[in-house]
Formats: structure tokens, sequence, C-alpha cells
């Protein structure tokens, strides 16, 4: 099977050989008005974080440990600028006439931190930490299509699946899916082939990284030292930007991004991408199980107000699903849900919900605003007869204690590579009791899923995307009234090419890929 490397083959991640040196991902930046300078340590503040997180690949779901994993491991592809799969530790891939069996070339000469080359062994055990019973892998249900991983020689690594996937590759861009040596029995050691190793590592903390001197990617990791500070509060970590504590932030206050703008010596980096805030609902507990309350909560939200005064400006109306306007089969002609009040109330009254109260579980951990935005609501549904209780939650432990775990709670999805990765973490069968937030089980959703994973015909395969899309928007149990805009602030001393949209601080790559002026 042959692929080309035009812009959808690379989206869907069936061809990637030469992108990165055609796409000027590597080496010399396309943006910048001179090479990258070296040197200088870089202190960021992230706001999303967990004090009982490890370095172990399989269990992290934080900002703080996407950035602090990319600056130690690497994936086999990384996932650039615009979704474009860009070869890393693997140099090429390629799939049989059905996409049932995938094949991907090593990267030869690559060093672990101690010292080890790495070999196809590395990669076999470390795609089998997401697999099997005793896994206990965030992506387990993802890799669960995968029925055999085997070294096919020193350099190469032989991937059979259960069933046809065009958009396999684009998986081994997560940041889950991290290449560690074999048999680690200590991956918070930190032992990767990534651009920077570690110093020190207390969760909810800090950690700090120095610049790894073999590390094999030319053109990256530029930066002497990287400290990551976990700043909870807004406040706190825009004082630290504007008082040059720090040099970079995640999770900009939209209210205030304007003033933020303003100020000498800050850029604001908006970026916009495949976020969306939301609400979700569990499906599988009372009074979530009717479709009627599902619809009733997502008709009793003012969609305009909360772009106007949760994100001022900074992003744009949703419709209950994940799929944007930044993926290939965004369906642009889904009906938009809209505020009414009148329907909302009729729909609650027709499930015997009338005078019911509904908690809703908040933290600003999700986003910045997460509380504000809950209120809002609250404010809205009021008016359709719904009453929502905002139930404050403690930010540390949010993902672990709250997420998925409340019959209804703030949440927050970046966005994948493919509709297929998605989809299949988010809303599939095989993901409850991991990604599937919302615990939804939808029959139809299941069997155009896996027809769409294994459709060649472009129409064919966009008809099917586009069915998953009305079904979560109409069935589904999550409310998602906003996209909103990454945004993330530097001192104007931090430089970097385009920033990539699947993720916050430049893809959480922004350790290896930015430097300081000169």
């Amino acid at each position: 099977m042959t692929f080309t490397t035009n812009r959808r083959s690379l989206l869907l991640g069936v061809g990637a050989v030469g992108a990165a040196a055609s796409l000027g991902l590597w080496g010399r930046p396309a943006l910048a008005q001179s090479a990258p300078s070296k040197g200088g340590t870089c202190r960021i503040a992230i706001a999303d974080f967990n004090s009982a997180e490890t370095l172990d690949p399989q269990v992290n779901e934080s900002r703080f440990m996407t950035v602090l994993q990319y600056q130690l491991r690497n994936s086999l592809v990384e996932l650039g600028p615009g979704g474009v799969l860009v070869p890393e530790l693997a140099t090429e891939w390629n799939g049989n006439d059905d996409s049932t069996i995938w094949t991907f070339k090593l990267r030869e000469g690559v060093e672990f931190h101690n010292g080890k080359t790495l070999t196809a062994d590395d990669v076999v055990w470390s795609l089998n930490l997401h697999r099997g019973e005793a896994s206990i892998s965030m992506v387990k249900s993802l890799m669960e299509q995968v029925i055999d991983v085997k070294a096919t020689a020193p350099l190469e690594v032989t991937v059979t699946l259960a069933g046809p996937n065009a958009g396999f590759p684009a998986l081994m861009s997560l940041f889950n899916v991290l290449i560690v040596q074999a048999e680690d029995a200590n991956l918070d050691a930190g032992i990767g082939t990534g651009g920077y190793v570690l110093e020190h590592y207390e969760p909810g903390v800090g950690s700090k990284v120095t610049r790894h001197p073999n590390y094999w990617k030319e053109g990256r990791a530029h930066f002497d030292a990287v400290e990551l500070l976990a700043i909870a509060d807004v406040n706190a970590r825009t004082t630290a930007l504007q008082t040059g504590q720090i040099d970079a932030m995640n999770a900009v206050d939209s209210t205030t991004a304007d003033l933020l703008k303003a100020m000498p010596n800050i850029s604001l980096l908006q970026t916009q991408g495949k976020v969306h805030y939301a609400f979700s609902m569990n499906c599988a507990e009372a009074p979530f199980t009717d479709p009627d309350v599902r619809m009733a909560m997502k008709l009793a939200i003012d969609r305009q107000e909360m772009l106007d005064k949760i994100l001022n400006g900074y992003g744009s109306i949703a419709n209950d699903q994940p799929i944007s306007s930044a993926y290939l089969y965004h369906n642009t002609e889904l009906e938009q849900h809209v505020y009414d009040p009148d329907k909302a109330r009729a729909l609650f009254k027709k499930a015997g919900m009338e005078g019911a109260t509904v908690p809703l579980h908040v933290a600003d951990s999700p986003f910045t605003g997460a509380t504000n935005m809950a209120q809002l609501y609250a404010a809205q549904a009021e008016k359709a007869g719904i009453t929502i209780e905002v139930k404050r939650e403690p930010e540390d432990g949010y993902w672990s204690n709250i997420w998925g775990k409340k019959p209804m709670f703030a949440t927050r999805w970046s966005g994948r590579a493919t509709e297929d990765l998605m989809l299949s973490l988010a809303y599939s069968k095989e993901s409850i009791g991991d990604w599937n937030e919302s615990s939804w089980d939808n029959a139809a959703f299941n069997t155009a899923l896996v027809a769409a994973r294994g459709e060649k015909d472009e129409a064919k395969r966009k008809a099917l995307y586009w069915e998953c899309q009305s079904l979560i928007s109409t069935d589904g149990g999550m409310v998602a009234p906003i996209w909103a805009d990454f945004l993330n602030a530097t001192s104007d001393k931090v430089m970097h090419d385009e920033i990539a949209n699947d993720w916050d601080l430049d893809g959480g790559r922004c350790s290896e890929r930015w430097w300081f002026s000169a």
C-alpha cells in the first residue's frame, strides 16, 4: 500500500515519509527571523496538575505531566502544527492493503539518557504497557484493537490490528504512548530518549530538567534547563509573569486577556484549535439515563452569553459534540442547539423532574473560569425551571476524585489528532470506565464509528463521521456550549515558530520547540 504526503493523508496518519523536512518542523525555524539560540533556564507555570501523579505514562492526564513527559520522552510519531503527523522515533510507517497490519521503521542511533541504544524491543515493551488485562493505561481501550506487536527486525516493529484502521499511526502520537526502556522497573526515574534529563520532580509542586547532551533531534531542546511550576491560581500565574518570576504560563484568564495583551514585555499566544469547555452528565446514572433530561440541560444554556462573558470572545459557539471545524470531517450541516427555556422546561417536566435540583460539581482545574461558567449556567437554567446547585470542589485531585465520578461535572477536552481518536477515546463503548466520562453507550454510534475507521471511500467516511457527530449532539451526555481558543502567555524574550493547536503550550512540546531571543 503506497501513501503520499499530502495534507489529508498526513492528517489521517497514513503517510509521513519526509514530512519533517518538507514542512520545516525540525531544524531551521520557518517563522523566526534567525536560527534559535541556545541557553538559559525557562520557567513555566502550569495550571493543570495532580499531586498524586507519577511518571508512568500509562496514567498521565494533566497538562503538567504532558509537558514534563515530552521533555523526557519521545513518541513514535509527533503531532506537529496543523495536526500534521511527523516522524519522531519512527522514521516511516506503512500499512497493508486493508490497513490491518502496520510496520514502523525506527530511527538509528537514538540513545536513552543512561546511554542505552533504542531498539525494537523497547518499542514493543512500551506499546504492550497499554495492552492486556493488567494494564492500567488511560488508552487501554484504544489499544484493544491491537492483537499483536512484534519486533520484526532490530529497528522495525509490526503491529497487527483486529480490524481495518487507516488512521492507526495517529494513535502513536498520543502523550500516553511514549517510548521507554524495555523492562523498565522504575518509570518514575524519567529515563527516556527526550531532549531533557530529569533533575527532580515533586508532584503537585514542580520539576526541573536539564538539556540532554546527546539528544538525537537536531534543532530542538534549546534551553539549558526548564523548570515547571504547578500554580493553580490564575492571578498568581499572571503576577509571576508580570514580575519576571516565570517566562511562560498556560490557561490565561480570557476575561483579562485583553489587559495582559496590552502589557509591555508580554506576548499573548492565541491559538484556535479543538478545545471545548463542557459539563458532562453520566448517562448511566439517574436522572441522566433519560435522554429528555439530557436534552433539557442542553437547551437550558445560553451559548452566546457564555462566549461573551466566559471567553470574552476568545472562542466560538459549540454544539454539544467534539468535532470542531479544525477537523477534516466537521459536520457543517448539524442543527445548532439554541437557548430555549420553554422547551427545556417542558422536557424536564416530561421526565418527571419538575422541582428537582441538579448538583453540578466544578473546580477551575478543567479550565480557567469553570466555576464562573457553572454559576452563569445555573442562572440561565433557572429561567427554564431547572435548579442547578453548583458544588465547588478542591482543585487538587479534581481529575482523580471528581471527573467521571460524579453525576454531572465540569470538563475540558483539547481534541485529538483525528476524528477516530477523539470519538473512540471519549465516546466508544470500549472506553467506558476510562476516558468515556459520560458512560454513553449508543449502538448506532458504535457501529458507525467502527465502519468509519475502516472506510476508504472519502464520501462514505465523511457521512459516517457526520452521523457520529449528530448522535452525540442529540443523544450524548455532554453539554458543550463553546469552543475555546488556547490562551498562553510568555515574556517577549521567548521565541517560537508556528504554534500547534492540539494542546496548549504548543502541543505540550514548548520545552523543546521554544527558545530565548539572543
